[in-house]
């Protein structure tokens, strides 16, 4: 009598064990993390593994796919384990350096498009400025989505930068995207040059920071979250100084956190520089980006 063999380890069977084994492990969305990082060792969309799901896994693959999975068991984001993360239809690199581009601040992005489909010119050849621009994302789409733009993107950290260089040239928008390393908008004049503004800076109050969850916590870099005791320290010297950049007319967008729309809204009525601001909601009905147009001489 021969031996019973056990089953084979394909694409299906390994991917059911994965996700029961992380939602054991109480890993958030184990099915997706299982889902992307064996495509990533396969290298391969998660579409194609449905298609393949009979194909047996060879021992360098099963090797791959537990090593990244030990990663994901550390509480390791599965965007940083592959190194990628989709923003806008878009894939983009991302690393440690970097803040994971979250699907609401894609508002910001909306709320862009519709202030210019409103000009009575167009889109035409605006200027536009991304504070704190980490891995690039709102700069490189807005580049992208309006070609005839120049676009400048701020960030005071040289590795976030250098990220945000690679993926402007990675979507071909190198030539239209200019880096500038600093504080805020400490590098540039005092001058209303800009006829677009946006921002996702940090909001996150730090006591809750301090609970945020390991996967957050552990990996994604605290400058880009922790917005100081009421999470609004970034944002108040932002806007105490935005409104000189902004050229009349000129649209300021900013992502916030839960609960704080209305004090935003109210920093930068309170500067005089701008018409009635406009709080968008996000999928959970959560104030999430405010808007404000700078006020023209005839306002």
């Amino acid at each position: 009598m021969t031996p019973r063999q056990s089953p084979p380890w394909t694409i299906l069977r390994v991917l059911r064990w994965a996700q029961n084994y992380l939602q054991q492990k109480g890993i958030s969305e184990p099915r997706a993390a299982a889902g992307v990082l064996l495509a990533h060792c396969l290298q391969c969309t998660r579409l194609e593994l449905y298609l393949r799901y009979d194909k047996p896994l060879t021992t360098a693959e099963l090797d791959c796919y537990k090593r990244l999975l030990r990663r994901r068991l550390a509480h390791e984001p599965t965007q940083y384990i592959t190194g990628h993360q989709e923003f806008w239809s878009l894939d983009f690199l991302v690393n440690p350096a970097v803040l994971i581009p979250r699907p609401e601040t894609e508002l910001i992005i909306e709320a862009v498009l519709k202030y210019a489909a409103d000009l009575p010119d167009g889109p035409g050849n605006r200027r536009l400025l991304d504070v704190g621009t980490g891995s690039g994302v709102l700069a490189v789409v807005l580049a992208k989505e309006f070609p005839q733009a120049q676009v400048v993107a701020l960030d005071q950290s040289a590795a976030a930068l250098a990220l945000a260089r690679e993926n402007s040239r990675r979507h071909e928008v190198q030539d239209r995207v200019t880096l500038v390393q600093g504080d805020l908008l400490t590098p540039l004049a005092p001058e209303p040059c800009f006829d677009i503004i946006v921002s996702n800076p940090p909001y996150i109050p730090t006591r809750e920071w301090e609970q945020l969850p390991p996967d957050i916590k552990d990996y994604e870099p605290r400058l880009a979250l922790d917005g100081g005791p009421d999470g609004l320290a970034v944002i108040r010297r932002l806007v105490a100084e935005v409104h000189q950049l902004l050229r009349p007319g000129g649209l300021v967008a900013l992502e916030v956190g839960q609960g704080q729309a209305e004090a935003v809204a109210q920093l930068l009525a309170q500067t005089q520089a701008y018409a009635p601001a406009r709080i968008l909601p996000d999928y959970q009905r959560i104030g999430r980006v405010v808007t404000a147009r700078r006020q023209t001489a005839a306002s």
